[in-house]
């Protein structure tokens, strides 16, 4: 039984398409197609006039949203394919020949050959839920990002015209804080705030802001040593109506994320501290489970194994390596937590990596690749999570 590789070259407008026979061990077909219905059909005609799409195994480089609608089409004319890491491409080209020339054309046979030496591991059916839930988290962690800059932005025009105002709120902007901010802007206005105010005051916060705190914040405002300006006022209009539609924006991304990932209520779901939005991202970033042999794999590609230094006759493990997906790990660290408060096993995990010397973050970061191990087995052994079954 013949095979044939097939090495795929992405670019925006077109791709460069090489096709290798193992029984010829040459190529057999090298073309350009269009990233358009028409290329899109003369690459599937060319496949057809191959063999039977089992014995067809299609490769090309990782390039974001590029090879999305290719990948959509292979699908649904059932063809399998494989992501490659444009690095290990790149190292093997670098094994293959000293010339330092890179075109399209040669990268696709570079492919091509690179898939002839490998295990074939195509990509899982069905991975457009994880694209768009990829897509929807990454979007809602850089609208965060976004939210946060606005609330700095903020900081510093109440630093000009009510430096008093955020120590009183604990340097935090609550819903009170914010509501005062939409509504009254300056400390003169905050100042001439009757009884109406704090009445509404009152009712937005449930109860919590006391009468003391409303005269305490009128007596701020009518002595505040900031400037009333009316550029100022402007300025932080702007920025509370942009932090406003950017929080609005997020609220929405996140129903979205909820009832896609609902649908789909993996397994490590039921893990104490990994709510909707967490669990999106991990399946997000990882994908599907069983692309993973053994956790170890699963650590090292959110970044979480350590560093080895083998040298001479030393050897000894380094600080945690930090590649892979940043979102991945940041939401692993930050499931922990819960877990070390509210987990017996968890919390004795931690208190023993502590009791051995470790900070609290060394120590967290094991607690993250336990965490880890337990997602990998949920999802092997198709079961949820029970406390009294952890070790």
């Amino acid at each position: 039984m013949s095979l044939y590789f097939v090495g795929i070259d992405i670019s925006k407008y077109k791709h460069d398409c090489c096709i290798i026979s193992s029984a010829e061990q040459q190529v057999v077909s090298k073309f350009t197609f269009k990233n358009n219905k028409d290329g899109f059909s003369e690459l599937l005609t060319t496949l057809h006039s191959l063999s039977n799409p089992k014995n067809i195994r299609i490769g090309f480089e990782s390039t974001s949203h590029y090879a999305l609608n290719l990948e959509l089409f292979l699908e649904k004319a059932h063809h399998s394919f494989m992501e490659v890491n444009p690095v290990l491409i790149s190292q093997y080209k670098k094994s293959t020949t000293l010339r330092r020339t890179k075109t399209d054309r040669i990268d696709c046979e570079s492919i091509a050959c690179w898939l002839m030496t490998v295990e074939y591991k195509p990509h899982p059916k069905g991975f457009y839920h994880a694209y768009s839930l990829k897509s929807l988290t990454r979007l809602r962690d850089k609208l965060i990002r976004q939210r946060s800059f606005y609330l700095v932005k903020i900081t510093n025009v109440l630093d000009h015209t009510f430096p008093e105002f955020k120590p009183f709120f604990n340097e935090h902007f609550s819903k009170t804080a914010l509501y005062l901010l939409e509504n009254y802007g300056s400390a003169e206005k905050m100042a001439h705030m009757n009884t109406a105010s704090y009445e509404r005051l009152y009712s937005l916060s449930r109860g919590k802001f006391s009468p003391q705190q409303f005269l305490e914040l009128k007596s701020l405002a009518t002595n505040t040593i900031g400037v009333n300006n009316s550029i100022f006022e402007m300025e932080l209009n702007t920025l509370l109506t942009l932090y406003k539609a950017t929080a609005e924006q997020i609220c929405i991304l996140e129903t979205q994320i909820t009832e896609l990932i609902e649908e789909i209520h993996p397994h490590y779901m039921s893990i104490p501290g990994i709510g909707p939005i967490s669990a999106a991202v991990i399946y997000a970033e990882y994908g599907d489970i069983s692309n993973f042999s053994k956790p170890s794999q699963m650590l090292a590609f959110a970044g979480l194994e350590p560093g080895v230094n083998d040298s001479g006759t030393e050897s000894h493990g380094g600080r945690m390596v930090k590649r892979g997906s940043s979102q991945l790990r940041y939401v692993l660290m930050n499931c922990a937590l819960p877990l070390i408060r509210f987990d017996v096993t968890f919390a004795a995990y931690y208190a023993k990596k502590r009791s051995e010397g470790k900070p609290h973050r060394v120590a967290l970061s094991h607690v993250v690749k336990k965490l880890v191990r337990v997602i990998f087995a949920l999802e092997r052994q198709n079961t949820d999570f029970i406390p009294q079954s952890l070790r």
